[in-house]
């Protein structure tokens, strides 16, 4: 015998009541008539579904991190560049 079928929406519900609510999945599986695993399998998708997104921003973050490196690095040598030149001018016209 096959488990009833629930709609997104209804999954969601439930789940904001757990997770936004502060409501506990016992209470809320009594509340619906939905078995406590059933919620409990609902939070591990959900929190599965969340982990790609973290996942593609911290990538994006790290190239970020990486391309300003390596502008500093660039902004670092044309400033020390600069400061010799302005010695050795410095010390020519004098």
């Amino acid at each position: 015998m096959k488990g009833i079928r629930y709609t997104a929406e209804f999954k969601a519900e439930a789940l904001k009541q757990i997770t936004e609510r502060g409501h506990g999945v016992v209470e809320v599986s009594k509340r619906l008539g939905v078995s406590d695993k059933s919620l409990y399998k609902w939070l591990r998708e959900a929190d599965l579904q969340k982990q790609p997104q973290f996942s593609k921003d911290v990538a994006a973050l790290k190239q970020e991190v990486t391309r300003l490196n390596a502008a500093l690095k660039r902004a670092t040598e044309e400033r020390d560049i600069l400061k010799k030149a302005a010695v050795y001018f410095a010390s020519h016209l004098e």
